[in-house]
């Protein structure tokens, strides 16, 4: 400052420096005394985000889509379930393995309630009360025709985006309609559904369309019934939580509580499991659901983008147009949205 005082011209860049100096070591002396917290939270987002099954898709950096969904948008609410104790379970060898059985069969079937199981006769039954449309070559070239031509809206009701990270919205609507007996889905896609079993009929394949809509509360059930089955063969509660979710969609997040989503075998592979892909059922809608706007929603090789494991049982409604989109271009919904919205 004496030199300030001497050089009056040379004030301003002295007290520049100055404060650039006080500035440096008050922020130095900030992070030295605070340094226990910021090393916290560097090791939280390191381990723990990544790892975290909500976060799954925005961590793994191969997709966008996180952020294009505005039309739902919805924020998830206090969810109801209830945490389990977390404690340690120690099994003697016979009980694990009575265990590993339990599993085992658990995990062929995602909902042991609804055991319920469908055929075309078992719906149509003796009269005739639905319409069944084109065969399916045609409705694959009519569909081929049209590809060019289609505009698709984010507000689509068909296209709507539901997973982790975009719960079902709260203001969103929609009307059951009755497959057979009690079981249900969303009214819009049931003429495409038959026609595509049908098709598979005529192609000699027998499909059975089982758990399609589930309830709030069913889907919950599902979801607890599978985290205590995993805390049951010790896992941690977290542990288990984060197992489930890859295999049982979250509460709130599932494709079955808007009615848009089938599980669907065959009367000669009825269990849920990956072998299901392998048999001529599988196949079949792998190749044709797309014509009667069907997608293959879990489909192998995409999991690092839909965070749950590969399903070829389960089957979306999202429209013959986008159906055929995404099968012709090897890409899942999300990467849809991606792409197209």
């Amino acid at each position: 400052m004496g030199i300030a005082k001497k050089h009056k011209i040379l004030t301003l860049p002295c007290l520049i420096v100055l404060t650039f100096i006080l500035g440096i070591y008050y922020i130095i002396r900030h992070f030295a005394t605070n340094g226990k917290r910021y090393i916290g939270i560097a090791f939280s987002l390191l381990f723990f985000m990544p790892s975290c099954s909500f976060s799954f898709g925005v961590f793994s950096g191969q997709t966008s889509f996180i952020n294009t969904q505005d039309s739902y948008n919805a924020v998830v609410e206090d969810s109801d379930v209830t945490l389990a104790v977390e404690k340690e379970v120690t099994l003697d060898e016979n009980a694990l393995l009575e265990a590993e059985e339990i599993a085992k069969e658990y995990e062929s079937t995602e909902d042991i309630e609804n055991a319920d199981f469908y055929t075309l006769d078992d719906i149509l039954g003796d009269a005739d009360v639905y319409e069944i449309g084109n065969n399916h070559t045609d409705v694959a070239e009519t569909a081929i025709e049209n590809e060019s031509e289609s505009v698709f809206d984010s507000s689509d009701w068909k296209l709507i985006l539901v997973n982790k990270q975009h719960p079902i919205p709260d203001d969103y609507q929609f009307n059951l309609g009755t497959i057979k007996g009690s079981m249900q889905c969303d009214e819009r896609i049931i003429a495409d559904l038959l026609s595509m079993l049908q098709a598979a009929k005529d192609d000699g394949i027998n499909l059975m369309i089982r758990s399609p809509y589930r309830t709030d509360d069913r889907q919950e059930n599902n979801f607890n019934e599978r985290v205590k089955l995993y805390v049951g063969q010790g896992y941690s509660y977290m542990e288990a939580y984060k197992k489930a979710s890859r295999v049982i969609t979250i509460p709130g997040a599932s494709e079955h509580q808007i009615g848009l989503a089938l599980d669907i075998t065959s009367d000669t592979h009825s269990s849920l499991d990956g072998a299901f892909g392998d048999t001529a059922a599988g196949k079949w809608l792998a190749e044709h659901g797309c014509e009667f706007g069907f997608v293959l929603r879990y489909p192998e090789g995409k999991e690092y983008i839909t965070s749950i494991d590969y399903e070829p049982w389960h089957f979306r409604y999202v429209g013959r147009d986008a159906a055929t989109i995404m099968k012709q271009d090897d890409i899942c919904l999300e990467e849809f949205w991606d792409k197209y919205l």
